[in-house]
């Protein structure tokens, strides 16, 4: 790295950087999905139950009084993790797209030296 241009050693780090990043973004997305299909299982399994429910608050079971409030919280629960999940497709992309180009750009410096 020591015959390396100062921009070339800045556009590696630069390029490391958004590989984590990535890397960050796409675990994390990943995590998300599984709660969110974990919480689609939740729903359908309220709807196929006829006795009572319990619902997790903290460390605590507690019984649910209403069955329809709670399948409410739930279906906004998976609203809220589909639109977190949007937001990080969108962030995904966007880091992709920079990789990419550091990418190129690194390998076109690299082949010219």
């Amino acid at each position: 790295m020591n015959n390396m241009s100062p921009q070339l050693q800045n556009q590696i780090a630069q390029f490391q950087q958004v590989q984590q990043q990535l890397q960050t973004v796409a675990t994390q997305k990943m995590q998300m999905e599984a709660q969110k299909r974990e919480l689609e299982r939740t729903k359908e399994e309220l709807s196929k139950s006829t006795g009572d429910v319990y619902k997790s608050v903290g460390s605590l079971l507690i019984k649910a009084d209403n069955r329809e409030t709670l399948l409410n919280e739930i279906e906004e629960s998976m609203e809220t993790m589909g639109i977190r999940i949007k937001a990080l497709d969108r962030q995904e992309k966007g880091l992709r797209e920079k990789f990419t180009s550091l990418q190129e750009t690194i390998n076109k410096q690299m082949g010219s030296q």
